[in-house]
């Protein structure tokens, strides 16, 4: 097969960031030159000139490149600062949020000039163009913790039997006005980026946690939508208006879910919780009918210390009921808004699209389906969630989790983009014709802008040259999708930093896991109990290397007289190898099956202290 090839002629512009990374001293005395080696693998190491290595051993720094001479094997650099001790906490969060260029200085005060002076209060010209919603039973639904609440919901039935459902969304664009220094900071940062114990905001705290967080028993701007439905969950009617509400509750997801399940409570705040936890689910069956993919991914919580802030206990998160019920709502509002956005400025909307992947990208699935007897269908998202629904093995409950595990990872990315400058507007995850982001306009900028596209559509806003510039919509979008993936990547890698912290001064663990994928010389492994995947290598060089067979078709590995399939159930220890501080590892090797020569003998397993009760 003919594939396109190129061959670069010449680099107009080099694109050269400051890296973090770590000096080699050299073995030289008294020498001032020195190799630099940064945390990113694919940058080569870098010759520096400094009198003060031996202050710099053992540090994270960063280093900027100058050039690179025609005959050098290094670019030349010089360093620029020092981040701290390697290994520190505070040093090593410095370094993957500038390793993903994600904006995390203190707010100037430039932009700070720009928030409401304090004590603010609703006045009368801002109920002017608002519905005074205050006395309805609104209240919120979030993980616990949560203090950037952007969203509140209610749900009341009607005099005419029908149900009156209120999604309230915080009314950030009333504080953020286009163009000024607080609106281009939070353009340029994009979104909030949620590391292990630290948020980084994207609009500063009296907004994110105080004016515009929905919180319980105060009352908050809001932008609201609104249906009138009947029983089956049908919309009759969609109204959209700026609000002022008073949340009468702030639950956590479990709080909720206990109102709901306890047969003795009866009042306000539970009525509507459980109008809309029956909507909610004649929603969500409704929109899997129609081939929405429930797709599984494994998100991990620490629990941390409160003194040393580290990681002390690790689980894989929960999902209830009312994390579904907030779900649904969401959703329906952000196709709701879509469409009225759309019908409005259908050539400057900012939507958000999710692309239907190449067929080839299921191949792995498929492959792996059909090595436990089983048919995937993927000629349309309809077809794949079907047949996910039905891939069951017997005795093998984690199996379908596994297969769904798999099947995101073969998806494209979602993506922002203007309806001026694209014509496929296809949601693929969600089987929606059209979507966009209108419910978290505290984390996330390009909801404060289809805040404001829907604030001109309902005239309850001027417009601004900016917003109807389809190109310079477009521009934005871009920058939306770099950050949201940097945002993505910082968080994976905070995650694994703390997993690393979690496993230093637990020795070796000895767990069990199944198989994700197999390679030619290895398999990849996933520990439920932990969200954590890991590879198991096998050497098959040398003289003393075991005899590996690989086969791309089934496809399997096998190891001496042993073969590895695609969701075997293997016995795994885990160590933490900070052999090389920069580059910290979480090895795995195997425990069972027993390969003679190849699996590692049982770690003996010291006691484990007593935990202390807590006191409940």
């Amino acid at each position: 097969m003919l594939k396109p090839t190129g061959k670069v002629v010449g680099i107009i512009k080099r694109n050269w960031r400051p890296f973090c990374g770590m000096l080699n001293v050299s073995q030289i005395k008294e020498s001032t030159r020195h190799l630099f080696t940064p945390a990113d693998r694919r940058i080569p190491r870098i010759r520096i000139e400094t009198r003060q290595a031996s202050t710099l051993a053992g540090q994270r720094i960063m280093v900027a490149i100058d050039g690179w001479p025609k005959h050098s094997r290094y670019p030349n650099g010089h360093f620029v600062r020092s981040l701290g001790s390697a290994g520190d906490k505070e040093t090593e969060t410095e370094v993957l949020l500038l390793e993903h260029d994600v904006p995390h200085q203190a707010f100037s005060q430039a932009v700070l000039s720009f928030l409401p002076k304090m004590p603010w209060t609703i006045t009368p010209e801002d109920m002017v163009k608002r519905e005074d919603l205050r006395q309805l039973t609104v209240c919120s639904v979030d993980p616990p913790g949560c203090t950037d609440i952007d969203d509140a919901l209610h749900c009341r039935e009607l005099d005419n039997g029908n149900f009156e459902v209120g999604v309230h969304i915080a009314d950030v664009s009333h504080f953020i006005r286009p163009g000024n220094a607080l609106d281009k900071e939070a353009a340029n940062r994009g979104t909030t980026v949620y590391l292990c114990g630290r948020r980084i905001d994207m609009v500063p705290e009296l907004l994110s946690s105080n004016l515009c967080s929905l919180r319980s028993n105060v009352e908050r701007m809001a932008f609201s939508c609104i249906w009138e439905m009947n029983h089956n969950a049908e919309i009759l009617k969609t109204r959209f208006t700026k609000s002022v509400i008073n949340s009468k509750a702030s639950l956590t997801y479990a709080e909720a879910q206990m109102r709901i399940d306890d047969t003795s409570m009866n009042d306000d705040i539970t009525k509507s919780l459980r109008g809309l936890n029956k909507l909610a689910k004649i929603l969500k069956r409704r929109r899997i009918e129609n081939g929405a993919l429930t797709l599984s991914s494994l998100e991990v919580r620490f629990h941390i210390d409160s003194e040393t802030h580290d990681p002390i206990d690790l689980q894989t998160k929960e999902l209830m009921e009312t994390n579904s019920m907030v779900e649904e709502f969401m959703l329906l509002a952000n196709i709701s808004v879509a469409q009225k956005i759309y019908d409005e400025f259908s050539e400057c909307a900012l939507l958000r699209k999710h692309p239907a992947p190449p067929p080839s990208n299921y191949d792995i699935l498929i492959k792996a389906a059909k090595s436990k007897g089983l048919e995937i269908h993927t000629d349309s998202a309809k077809a794949l969630a079907d047949s996910l629904d039905v891939a069951k093995v017997d005795g093998f409950s984690y199996f379908n989790t596994l297969l769904r595990i798999l099947a995101t990872r073969c998806m494209m990315q979602a993506v922002y983009f203007c309806s001026g400058m694209d014509s496929d507007f296809h949601h693929y995850g969600l089987a929606s014709s059209i979507y966009t982001h209108f419910t978290s306009p505290i984390r996330r900028y390009s909801d404060i802008i289809v805040h404001r596209l829907l604030a001109v559509a309902i005239g309850a806003d001027s417009t601004y040259p900016d917003l109807m510039d389809k190109h310079k919509q477009s521009a934005l979008c871009n920058n939306l999708n770099y950050r949201h993936k940097m945002a993505q990547y910082a968080q994976r890698a905070s995650v694994a930093f703390h997993t690393q912290l979690f496993f230093k001064n637990r020795g070796i663990l000895n767990e069990e896991g199944f198989i994700l994928f197999v390679r030619k010389n290895a398999i990849i492994v996933l520990i439920p109990k932990f969200g954590l995947e890991g590879t198991v290598f096998f050497d098959g060089k040398g003289k003393t290397g075991v005899n590996l067979r690989f086969d791309e078709e089934v496809p399997s590995l096998t190891v001496e007289q042993h073969t590895f399939h695609m969701f075997d159930k293997v016995n795994v220890t885990i160590s933490l190898d900070d052999s090389n501080i920069q580059h910290q590892k979480i090895r795995m090797a195997l425990l069972e099956p027993v390969i003679p020569g190849v699996s590692v003998p049982a770690p003996e397993v010291e006691p484990q202290p007593k935990k202390p009760k807590l006191d409940r």
